[in-house]
């Protein structure tokens, strides 16, 4: 396995997002592993600021050389920030994921719901199962 980033002090979800919460306030963004997943990001549609959302809810479109992905809120909450740095430069997903190359901030409704994400040790546990699936695939 490719040594990704996994910061110890942010929460993580299946879909290789990263949620670092402040109060009741939580950025979001692609975690390393997604990023490298995904190839050159090319262009993001970012939410709408002021808009609410609910866990699961799509918010964003994050489009690489490779493929189109939705990004789908990990939690309930009103967006109060979107980094339009990526409008002019999406390619902060892939060299900065964890810092310049944050999505959205949310506040959060519910600030209970962070307990149904991975913390940092589940994720690394995660992406090392989900790796070994795909190198299985490939030698079938």
């Amino acid at each position: 396995m490719k040594d990704y980033i996994i910061p110890e002090d942010l929460y993580y979800t299946k879909e290789h997002l990263w949620v670092k919460v402040e109060g009741k306030n939580a950025t979001i963004g692609i975690t390393d592993f997604g990023q490298s997943q995904l190839g050159d990001v090319v262009f993001v549609e970012l939410p709408k600021l002021n808009s609410s959302v609910e866990a699961g809810d799509k918010v964003a479109t994050v489009e690489s050389l490779k493929a189109a992905i939705d990004v789908f809120s990990p939690l309930t909450g009103k967006v109060i920030n979107v980094n339009t740095d990526l409008n002019d430069d999406p390619q902060l997903i892939n060299t900065d994921p964890y810092t310049d190359g944050w999505i959205y901030e949310i506040e959060l409704a519910d600030v209970s719901e962070i307990e149904d994400l991975m913390n940092a040790e589940d994720y690394k546990t995660y992406i090392e199962e989900e790796e070994g699936t795909e190198e299985e695939d490939e030698e079938e």
